[in-house]
């Protein structure tokens, strides 16, 4: 067994090189390692709790997803009855259903007929189960109930923070920040980190926002400032306000919107040329630039408001139609301002508002902090260690506590490889891996002295410990890479922080132990011919 072909040897010297060498980003500076080719370029990115940043919890809006659920279904009855032509009246919402009389008798069975259609299963794992997402009830006298279900509003809920964890990545990831992470914890809540960001006003800001975005006329039937004093809004519009010098000014806007924010192509900040005053420029699709032309053309001299999250960013009047599909926004921005609203115009809208609950800002000398005391934490267990291995088994000690380095190297350079984010748990699991690769050394050694005191020669013992060593070996880190397995997929944060670099150390350890430290071993037998072992 201690016999390693020559290509044996190079694979294992080539791999760990490899590997080693992946390691070698982390020694430059960050400005040094841009100008690098881009396969070039993966490092080790800190933590949270190591460089600082911002922390935020956010909880998705159960109540608004349920009403925006319940709307959509009216939306579906009203359009289904009109395509069938059917006379209803009092078509309302009530909690999680919706209610609808159905003027004529003869026409109720029809109704119920069409209605039932917008029951479907819930797709998904819930989809053989029977489960739909309406239940449709007749209740006599022409009164229909659709009831959106329990599991429909769940999955809907589901499917709200899916998004808002997509739409929040991209808005971060465009403010250039490195490697943020964004989790989701239970049910309805997202979990922010962002490694290195000192703003957490700014973070706020651009994730909390909705950025639901719309175009429409503006209503000059009535006097905006009449209709905010008196409260008489004409029935197909609504009060608006627009900021003007930090003024509220109140605008009346029709409630039809004529083209919306998911029809933008894109959106960049840039200058006015005229007054050099931050703009943001926007582009339609092909469908939202045909429509956005139709409305400029046919509402000439009409003030045209831009809307986001029910405020009005500027109404500016249509002076002649605007024909390619693009335009501008203007309303007091400054050069932040223009970038994060232009920055959240191209990620798209949130499904629905989000709730600050809990927010940290981990500053950058309680990060250094972490660092140290992480670093002389490894660093004296570490010296503890091999001080112990080398004292115990001499020269083959020596060989374990390089090979328990090498060990660590290789650790380091999986990460980079992965561009995982190294955390103080993190750092736990590296320390307790050095334990871990000793304590494999230390079977292999047990074994090689036991042999050796039955009456074996050197090397036939040294031979029969690192084969007799591999299935107790094996058993104890299979044992431990399962619970790790788990911690990562169950845990959150830095319990898959402290997974992560846990399995990576058993698979590492397990590489060390039966080929590199057995191939240094191996060549030192070649060249000395031990007559005794030397523990």
């Amino acid at each position: 067994m201690l016999y390693i072909s020559p290509w044996k040897a190079v694979a294992i010297l080539v791999t760990v090189f490899l590997v080693c060498l992946a390691t070698v980003p982390n020694l430059f500076p960050e400005k040094v390692v841009e100008s690098w080719p881009k396969w070039a370029q993966r490092h080790i990115v800190l933590g949270l709790d190591l460089q600082g940043g911002s922390h935020i919890l956010l909880e998705v809006d159960a109540n608004a997803v349920r009403k925006e659920k319940v709307e959509a279904l009216r939306d579906d009855v009203r359009r289904v009855l009109r395509e069938a032509r059917i006379g209803y009246v009092g078509l309302r919402a009530r909690g999680d259903a919706v209610e609808v009389r159905i003027r004529n008798s003869a026409d109720v069975e029809r109704a119920l007929t069409g209605l039932r259609e917008l029951s479907q299963p819930l797709g998904g794992l819930l989809g053989g189960t029977g489960q739909r997402n309406v239940d449709v009830s007749d209740l006599g006298d022409g009164l229909i109930r659709l009831q959106a279900t329990e599991a429909a509003m769940t999955e809907r809920i589901r499917q709200s923070v899916e998004q808002s964890i997509q739409i929040i990545e991209r808005r971060v990831n465009e403010l250039g920040t490195v490697e943020p992470s964004i989790q989701r914890q239970g049910i309805d809540r997202i979990l922010v980190q962002v490694p290195g960001l000192q703003d957490p006003a700014r973070l706020k800001k651009l994730i909390g926002e909705t950025a639901k975005l719309t175009f429409r006329l503006v209503d000059m039937s009535t006097d905006a400032q009449q209709a905010a004093q008196t409260g008489r809004v004409p029935p197909d519009s609504e009060l608006l306000y627009e900021e003007q010098n930090g003024q509220q000014i109140p605008i009346l806007v029709e409630n039809r919107v004529m083209v919306s924010g998911e029809s933008l192509n894109d959106a960049q900040p840039g200058f006015d040329q005229r007054t050099g005053e931050p703009i943001v420029t926007f582009r339609f699709d092909t469908s939202g630039g045909r429509r956005f032309a139709r409305v400029t053309q046919e509402n000439v001299g009409r003030p045209f408001a831009i809307v986001l999250d029910n405020n009005v960013i500027s109404a500016p009047v249509i002076r002649e139609p605007i024909l390619g599909g693009s335009g501008q926004i203007s309303g007091n921005f400054t050069v932040e301002s223009a970038n994060d609203l232009a920055i959240l115009l191209r990620a798209g809208a949130l499904p629905a508002p989000l709730t600050i609950i809990e927010e940290r800002t981990v500053g950058a000398g309680l990060g250094q902090d972490s660092i140290e005391k992480g670093r002389v934490a490894a660093l004296v267990g570490a010296a503890l260690v091999v001080t112990y291995i080398f004292a115990t088994y001499g020269l083959l000690g020596l060989f374990a506590n390089f090979a328990v380095a090498i060990n660590v190297v290789m650790i380091f350079g999986v990460l980079s490889l992965l561009n995982a984010t190294l955390t103080l748990p993190g750092i736990a699991g590296i320390v307790l891996t050095v334990g871990m690769a000793v304590d494999a050394n230390v079977l292999i050694y047990e074994r090689i002295r036991e042999e050796a005191r039955n009456g074996r020669s050197a090397i036939t013992a040294i031979d029969s410990g690192f084969s007799r060593a591999l299935s107790t070996i094996l058993d104890a880190n299979i044992t431990t890479l399962i619970a790790a397995v788990v911690l990562f997929f169950l845990g959150s944060g830095p319990v898959r922080g402290f997974a992560l670099t846990l399995m990576i150390g058993i698979a590492t350890t397990v590489f060390t132990a039966f080929t590199l430290s057995r191939l240094i071993v191996a060549v030192w037998v070649r060249m000395t011919r031990p007559a005794a072992v030397p523990i």
